[in-house]
């Protein structure tokens, strides 16, 4: 897989996500991924997202930055959203926050095998 089919299944991957379009996930995630180090697996990945989704209904994906180096993608996303309920342990309510997130993906058979995710929470805290 070059850098380039790689950048363009993880756009790929970013569509299904913004359409919520589950039954396809798995074209996209691997089974045996892992999120921040702990293994979750495709049914896990795609019950966290569901319920990402349920928790913030206008959640979206938008991608700042984009770097592939087969078979790693680094992304920075920016999300200006409104969680229902306490979100990172903070009590947003429905209060539409803006923050980013950093997250590095590994790539195996085409697929994320491993995802690393770091939530700029301070930018929700100093918003609330």
């Amino acid at each position: 897989m070059t850098d380039t089919d790689l950048t363009d299944t993880y756009l790929g991957y970013i569509a299904c996500l913004n359409n919520q379009d589950w039954r396809n996930l798995h074209r996209f995630v691997h089974d045996e991924a892992h999120y921040n180090g702990d293994r979750i697996g495709l049914a896990g990945y795609r019950k966290m997202l569901e319920r990402d989704f349920s928790e913030i209904p206008d959640l979206y994906f938008d991608i700042q930055l984009l770097v592939s180096d087969t078979p790693f993608i680094a992304s920075r996303l920016q999300f200006n959203c409104t969680p229902t309920g306490n979100f990172l342990g903070l009590p947003v309510n429905g209060r539409k926050v803006s923050f980013s997130e950093n997250v590095f993906y590994e790539f195996l058979d085409g697929r994320i095998r491993h995802v690393w995710s770091v939530i700029d929470k301070a930018a929700i805290e100093a918003q609330l």
